[in-house]
């Protein structure tokens, strides 16, 4: 199994280009089972969730050409069925679900894995699909949902989720009549799976809003269209700079999609200026202690919580750190205080008193995120750190210790 070591100390300096969205990819990779035409996908990050999901895509039928940054997937026959042994290594597999419905009338999807970061339950999927006339089952753990045709239907979320409000838009493209989909994701990579529907003949209207309008049409075309850069991505770099007290320029940034994140790198005392899509951070100084409180978007996400957790480790001050999207997302708080961090939880919130510095010892990664977690912390901690179970890291992110050593840090990959 592969590791990650690294000699922490050495501040980020430096130019990297920003990856394609892995959370934008996952979603409009499955849009192609809507329409039996070609869709030519561009900036496609190279991670192994990706990978995943073209896999599983194949093995329904559809025919897949990956190269460097690209898919070209067509989805002519497709057998309606999503398999356990892939599902279960990728919760975004549940995103079969709803095109399988609206364009063949039938689909068995097994109930989806993931990080193991809270329950994420599929119940909205399901609810939503039963109000616009679909029969579900959940039998010997599949979802087995059929309809003869979807119809258009008022559905109301009462919690926001993002891949139930992706799900439900994919279906309600091709179902009779209008959907309306009210206290919807308003997320960027939502946005961006609207964008390519439309690019293939769909008929929607507020996204980016927290109301959801689809006008079903009876069949969707294929399309071109290139997949928005990764906000997450972004900021994890963005964060890892400030924590190492460096100075790194982002190319290819999603500047709009990073206001929250921005915004509290700014409180922590760096230096952040934009350009286009050009992003240049500074640090020169030990960062402030910044509170954070995860919401949905336009809120702070969640999967900017880790990282800005490692570097308040050794922020001046002590800040308070809340966690309202998944009920398991301190995971890693285990993991830093193996380093020297001096971290309190009580219910969803972390304590963190800034320490001065932190030492290199082993450590494991628990989820995505906590990965990244772990890599800044390696890289503000004294000596060399070890990162077991980077597998999660290579889910979300793209040949990370290749980009973090170009921007000077001590980092290499070990078996």
């Amino acid at each position: 199994m592969q590791k990650l070591s690294i000699h922490g100390g050495t501040p980020l300096k430096g130019e990297v280009r920003v990856a394609g969205a892995k959370n934008a990819a996952l979603p409009i990779l499955t849009a192609s089972l809507l329409t039996k035409e070609a869709i030519r996908l561009w900036n496609v990050p190279e991670l192994n969730d990706v990978r995943t999901m073209v896999t599983l895509l194949q093995r329904m039928g559809v025919t897949a050409t990956m190269s460097p940054g690209a898919v070209e997937l067509q989805a002519a026959t497709v057998e309606p069925f999503a398999p356990y042994e892939l599902v279960k290594t990728m919760r975004a597999s549940i995103l079969a679900l709803g095109p399988l419905v609206a364009r063949f009338g039938d689909a068995r999807v097994s109930l989806p894995g993931g990080c193991a970061i809270g329950e994420r339950p599929v119940d909205l999927h399901i609810k939503g699909l039963e109000a616009m006339g679909a029969t579900v089952a959940i039998e010997a753990g599949y979802i087995h949902a059929t309809a003869k045709k979807l119809k258009g239907a008022r559905i109301y979320m009462d919690t926001v989720t993002v891949t139930g409000t992706e799900n439900l838009m994919m279906a309600a493209c091709l179902a009779e009549g209008e959907t309306v989909l009210e206290n919807s994701a308003r997320e960027p990579e939502v946005v961006d799976l609207a964008h390519c529907l439309l690019a293939m003949g769909a008929k929607i209207s507020g996204h980016g809003t927290d109301v959801i309008r689809i006008q079903g049409v009876p069949h969707l075309h294929g399309a071109t269209h290139a997949i928005m850069s990764d906000r997450i991505e972004a900021g994890t770099f963005l964060c890892a700079a400030a924590a190492t007290r460096g100075s790194v320029t982002l190319t290819n940034a999603p500047v709009t999609s990073l206001d929250p994140v921005i915004d509290k790198l700014r409180e922590a005392g760096a230096k952040v200026t934009a350009e286009g899509t050009t992003l240049s951070l500074e640090m020169a100084r030990r960062p402030y202690a910044v509170g954070i409180r995860t919401s949905p978007h336009p809120g702070f996400p969640t999967d900017m919580q880790a990282q800005f957790l490692a570097m308040n480790t050794v922020a001046d001050g002590t800040s308070v750190v809340t966690e309202t999207i998944f009920e398991n997302r301190f995971m890693h708080v285990q993991e830093l205080r193996r380093l020297g961090a001096r971290i309190d939880i009580e219910g969803n919130t972390a304590i963190v008193r800034g320490n001065d510095h932190l030492t290199g010892t082993t450590v494991m990664a628990t989820d995505l995120r906590a990965s990244a977690c772990l890599v800044i912390a390696g890289l503000m901690a004294e000596g060399e750190t070890i990162i077991e179970r980077i597998y999660h890291l290579d889910r979300g992110y793209e040949r990370l210790e290749v980009r973090l050593g170009a921007l000077g840090a001590n980092i290499k990959r070990i078996a």
